[in-house]
């Protein structure tokens, strides 16, 4: 399955999921952001390639669907409402995304 993780930078939190749940060999998973700036920005072969889009907040999951409509066509998008207030790899935001995230697919222990 083909996950892809969306935030505003992808420095943070999208980038801490790709690292997380790349471990498992049961996923393929890529991670992009909303912003100019962004380290990866997301485009639609992003979008196209996901089995399932997880994005960090609303506005995400809106720029997604405004800029994208196209290559979404009914995939599903998960909205994990985690707020942009942790660094890359801190331990409670992966707390946070293994405990959301498993709601929506299987999390290995």
């Amino acid at each position: 399955m083909k996950l892809l993780f969306i935030c505003s930078r992808n420095k943070w939190r999208s980038l801490t999921a790709e690292k997380i749940f790349a471990q498992y060999e049961m996923y393929d998973v890529k991670s992009a952001g909303t912003e100019e700036n962004a380290r990866i920005k997301v485009n639609g072969g992003h979008v196209g390639w996901a089995d399932k889009i997880f994005v960090m907040e609303k506005k995400h999951e809106q720029r997604l669907k405004a800029k994208f409509s196209q290559e979404l066509n009914g995939k599903p998008i998960i909205r994990l409402d985690i707020p942009d207030e942790y660094q890359f790899m801190d331990e409670e935001l992966i707390e946070i995304l293994k405990a959301r995230v498993s709601e929506y697919i299987e999390v290995p222990e």
